[in-house]
C-alpha cells in the first residue's frame, strides 16, 4: 500500500512567521506537521510513504497518481486549502482518510471524505486499518477514550527535510487541567494531563538529534507545566543531563500556565534545560472578563510583576490576549495596550473572541441565539463569529487600535529594548547558522534601509551590540520577528 501524507497550507497568520522566514536561507515554513508524523510511524511497516507539506510545496498530480490512499490533517485554519485537497484526490479518485482538529470538530461538513478517522488517531486509526485490510473500512471512527500517550510511537522524522522548517517540535503531555470558556483543548484531549515517560521524550530527542537537527524545538504542549512535580523530579533534570552530553544542540520553547511564576525551582530547571521562551495565555487584564471566561489561574494577580518575574528568571514571556468578552468594559482596549507595554512582552498576539467548536462558549452562544457562523480558525483576522455586547464595530476598531499601536515600529523596538535590558539568559542551545547570517545581513537591507521604522531598527542594533553583545542575535531576530507581524496586521 502506498500512503501519502498531506498537510494543507496554512493562511498568512500571525503563527505562520511566513514574513520573517523570507529573511533567512532554506527555511520555508515555521514548524512540521507532527500528527501527521506520528500517524505515518502507526501506520504499517510494510507500507510506502511519502509526505506533501504544502506550505514548503505544491500537491502535485503525480503525487496523486502514485498513491493508493491519502491521509489528511489539519487545524481549523488550513479548512479552504484541505477541502481543495479534498476535492483534487476526488478528482484523481484516491481514497481519502481524513483526521485531526479541523475533522474532529467539523467531520459532518466532510462527506466528501471516504473515511473520517476522528479524535486522537492512536485510538481510531488501528480500528480502521484493521477493517481496511478485512476489506470492510467503515466511514466514520470516533471514540471518547483517551489515547495513553506512553505508547504513541516516535514521529518518523524521514518522511521530511527538518532544514526547511524553522523549528522541530517535540509532544509531551495531552489535556489541560483548566476549563477556560473559549479553549477547545478540553473537547480535543480532555482535562486529565497525560503525559510521556523519560525515555519517550529522550528517545524523541535522540531522533530529531539524529537528523542533524541543530536548533530551536518547541515542545508543543497545551500547558507544558500541568504536572510540575513531574517535571522537576524527572523529566527537567534528564533533559538537563542529555544536553550537557552533547553541548546544547537544541534551544527549547514551550506554552505554560501563569502559575509558573509561582515556582522559581521550576522556572530555574527550564532555564537549566535551555527553555528560551513560553507562551502564556494572559488574555485580559480586566478581572471581570477573567471571571466570565473561567481564567481563574489568572485572577488576583499582578499579571505585570507574573511577567516580570518570569522574565527576570531568563525566560522570555511571549503572551497571548483577546478582546470581545463580554465584560469587557469601553477602556479594555487602553489597558491592554498599557499592558503589553509595560510588562516588555515583545511577541503580543492580540486576538477577537471566535466561539470554537466544541467549547462552553460556542454552547453558550448556541443558547443564546448569538452564534452567525464557524469560526475561521484565525482569531488575528479582524473577524468574530458571534454578536458581541459590544458594538462590533467598535470592537474592531479599538482591535485595530491595539494592534496599530503595539506594532508599529516605535512601540515595538521600545518593547524589545525593555525586555532585552534585563534579559539574563543561561548560554547554550543556540548555534550560528548560514540561515541566520543571511537573515541579519537581509534585516540590516530590509528592516534598516527600506522600512519607514529604519530610525529605531539601527538603535536596537547598535545599543545591544555596544551595550548587550551577547543578546545581539536576540535583537535581531525580534526585529525581524515584528516585519512579520507588521504584515500580517497590515501596520504601515
Amino acid at each position: 500500500m502506498r500512503a501519502l501524507l498531506i498537510y494543507p497550507q496554512y493562511a498568512e497568520t500571525f503563527w505562520s512567521m511566513k514574513h520573517a522566514l523570507g529573511f533567512s536561507l532554506f527555511k520555508k515554513a515555521n514548524q512540521p506537521p507532527l500528527g501527521l508524523l506520528t500517524v505515518a510511524s502507526l501506520l504499517p511497516g510494510d507500507w510506502e510513504k511519502r509526505l506533501v507539506d504544502m506550505n514548503l510545496s505544491s500537491l502535485r498530480e503525480r503525487d496523486l497518481r502514485w498513491a493508493d490512499i491519502v491521509l489528511i490533517s489539519a487545524m481549523t485554519a488550513q479548512r479552504e486549502s484541505a477541502s481543495r485537497v479534498i476535492d483534487k484526490c476526488r478528482e484523481a479518485g484516491v481514497r481519502i482518510v481524513a483526521g485531526g482538529p479541523l475533522f474532529t470538530a467539523y467531520g459532518d461538513d466532510f462527506d466528501r471524505v471516504d473515511h473520517l478517522v476522528l479524535n486522537e488517531a492512536e485510538v481510531t486509526l488501528p480500528a480502521f486499518l484493521e477493517d481496511l485490510k478485512a476489506g470492510r473500512p467503515g466511514h466514520v471512527y470516533r471514540s471518547d477514550q483517551r489515547a495513553d500517550i506512553r505508547q504513541s510511537p516516535i514521529p518518523l522524522w524521514e518522511l521530511i527535510n527538518v532544514n526547511r522548517y524553522a523549528s522541530l517540535s517535540l509532544q509531551y503531555s495531552r489535556g489541560c487541567p483548566f476549563d477556560c470558556e473559549f479553549c477547545d483543548i478540553s473537547f480535543l484531549y480532555g482535562h486529565r494531563l497525560r503525559t510521556k515517560g523519560r525515555e519517550q521524550v529522550l528517545a524523541e530527542l535522540n531522533a530529531m538529534y539524529q537528523t542533524g537537527w541543530r536548533g530551536p524545538v518547541f515542545f508543543a504542549d497545551d500547558n507544558f507545566i500541568g504536572n510540575k512535580r513531574k517535571l522537576k523530579d524527572d523529566i527537567l533534570p534528564a533533559v538537563v543531563e542529555w544536553g550537557e552530553r552533547r553541548r546544547w544542540p537544541f534551544g527549547l520553547s514551550t506554552q505554560a500556565s501563569m502559575d509558573l511564576s509561582d515556582d522559581e525551582d521550576l522556572m530555574r530547571l527550564m532555564v537549566q534545560a535551555r527553555v528560551r521562551n513560553v507562551f502564556v495565555g494572559i488574555e485580559t487584564p480586566d478581572d471581570d472578563s477573567l471571571a466570565e471566561c473561567g481564567k481563574h489561574t489568572n485572577r488576583k494577580r499582578d499579571l505585570v510583576a507574573c511577567v516580570r518575574k518570569i522574565q527576570d528568571q531568563g525566560l522570555q514571556v511571549q503572551g497571548g490576549f483577546i478582546v470581545g468578552f463580554d465584560s469587557d468594559p469601553p477602556s479594555i482596549f487602553e489597558r491592554q495596550i498599557r499592558f503589553i507595554q509595560e510588562s516588555g512582552i515583545v511577541v503580543a498576539m492580540v486576538g477577537l473572541l471566535n466561539a470554537l467548536k466544541g467549547t462552553k462558549l460556542y454552547r453558550r452562544m448556541e443558547k443564546e441565539k448569538r452564534l452567525l457562523r464557524n469560526s475561521t480558525g484565525d482569531n488575528t483576522d479582524y473577524s468574530t463569529n458571534f454578536v458581541t455586547k459590544m458594538s462590533y464595530d467598535t470592537l474592531v476598531s479599538g482591535y485595530k487600535k491595539i494592534v496599530n499601536t503595539i506594532y508599529s515600529p516605535k512601540q515595538y523596538y521600545e518593547r524589545i529594548a525593555a525586555f532585552l535590558k534585563n534579559y539574563r539568559p543561561v548560554l547554550g542551545g543556540q548555534r550560528i547558522q548560514l540561515t541566520y547570517v543571511a537573515a541579519f545581513l537581509k534585516s540590516m537591507i530590509v528592516l534598516g534601509m527600506l522600512e519607514k521604522g529604519r530610525t529605531y531598527y539601527w538603535k536596537l542594533f547598535f545599543g545591544t551590540l555596544l551595550r548587550r553583545p551577547r543578546l545581539f542575535p536576540t535583537a535581531i531576530a525580534m526585529a525581524i520577528y515584528g516585519f512579520h507581524f507588521r504584515k500580517v496586521f497590515r501596520v504601515l
